[in-house]
């Protein structure tokens, strides 16, 4: 940093869960990509192999850690420098994201066990969507079970649609603030869509949690909240039960029973006559296309469609479903280009396509990079400022940025 370099990078894929392939460890660096198959069952497993890995390069030791924060409740409401009497905070916002909070907090509890000397940093999925507006972002529940309760939609996904929007619009040649695309994070686990007016979030799928909105890998998404009340009542009030039915055995998962990744559905419903696969592929597309069709009027004058992370990035078949038939919307894709892609940004929509459909490599990594130098950077400039002649509150207010 901060020139974003990348030394070494790379991700620990198929963790514990119940998926077609075993798990195994991506790594890049300057010579290219390589593959390990390793037997990982959690996320600190994972963590360790990662460390391993850096170890054996032989090459610098991180100066910081910094994680991706889904959701931060209010106890976490910006990008902010992990400090000792944070980590009770950080136990009491576990089941604010159930699939993804545990691992973040245990990593970190990790990292100071393992590495107490390497300051580390916490960076929020939200704060994209802190522009929804309230219109948006309001559940129609009493007003004062919202307020008590710190009830609203949050969004999630928030680093990776920002970050993909700013590379869309310097791509597309808009100025930020003038650029409006709806933006489609179709990962391996988790996805969502994000409408962006004038370079801002307007509305995203997801809500109070990660659980709301499009069909994930073990989510289930939109529900009709009676149903919710019937799971609980089923299970004899087991909040726990229905909580990890609904987070952990829904979704990909529960409609095929085969796979909680898509593209295992994906490959047997286009190669078999499994008909368990093929509607769960059909509920899959059907509800991100419902989204995209909601979002596309939501943002009135679209420039372009963006596809990124796993699936949206590395399956063209999920990008030409989904864009299937949305002549009336201006939305045309090119079949061939879709197909084709070699470098991205890649533009695969066709000549006459009023929205650009543009696929873009999201780097969450990065983004979460830059915002943890940013901290440290602010940090140390405050901290030289004050060693000049500060006052204690100003000191104070240092730490707790």
């Amino acid at each position: 940093m901060p020139s974003g370099e990348e030394i070494l990078g790379g991700e620990v894929q198929r963790i514990g869960g119940r998926t077609a392939e075993s798990s195994r460890i991506v790594h890049r660096d300057r010579k290219g990509e390589s593959v390990r198959r390793i037997a990982v069952s959690s996320y600190k497993e994972a963590f360790t192999e990662v460390m391993k890995t850096l170890a054996s390069e032989s090459g610098p030791s991180p100066d910081i850690f910094a994680h991706r924060l889904v959701q931060g409740g209010m106890e976490f409401r910006s990008n902010t420098i992990i400090r000792d009497d944070d980590f009770e905070s950080l136990e009491m916002i576990k089941g604010l994201a159930p699939i993804h909070n545990p691992p973040v907090v245990e990593i970190i509890e990790e990292c100071r066990r393992a590495y107490p000397e390497i300051p580390q940093a916490v960076v929020l999925d939200t704060a994209f969507h802190s522009t929804i507006p309230s219109y948006a972002y309001t559940y129609p529940i009493p007003s004062d079970v919202v307020e008590e309760l710190g009830i609203r939609k949050y969004g999630f996904h928030g680093i990776s649609h920002q970050y993909v929007t700013g590379e869309t619009a310097e791509y597309l040649h808009i100025p930020l603030g003038e650029l409006n695309v709806v933006s489609c994070h179709l990962g391996s686990g988790g996805a969502s869509l994000c409408a962006v007016v004038g370079g801002k979030s307007v509305d995203n799928t997801m809500g109070f949690s990660p659980l709301q909105g499009l069909v994930m890998s073990t989510r289930c998404g939109d529900l009709d909240p009676a149903l919710i009340l019937k799971l609980i009542a089923y299970s004899g009030g087991d909040y726990s039960r229905v909580n990890d039915l609904l987070n952990k055995k829904s979704g990909v998962l529960g409609l095929s029973g085969l796979s909680s990744d898509i593209r295992d559905i994906i490959s047997r419903a286009t190669k078999t006559d499994d008909e368990r696969s093929q509607m769960t592929l059909d509920v899959y597309l059907w509800r991100v296309r419902k989204y995209l069709g909601a979002y596309l009027t939501v943002v009135g004058s679209p420039h372009a469609i963006i596809f990124t992370d796993t699936i949206g990035e590395s399956v063209p078949y999920v990008r030409e479903a989904v864009c299937r038939n949305l002549d009336f919307f201006g939305v045309r894709l090119d079949e061939w280009k879709n197909r084709k892609i070699s470098n991205y940004p890649a533009d695969i929509s066709a000549k006459d396509s009023r929205v650009r459909i543009i696929v873009v490599k999201t780097n969450e990594e990065l983004a979460i990079a830059k915002n943890a130098y940013e901290l440290f950077v602010s940090a140390e400039r405050r901290s030289s400022e004050l060693e000049k002649g500060g006052c204690l509150d100003e000191q104070v207010n240092c730490l707790n940025s």
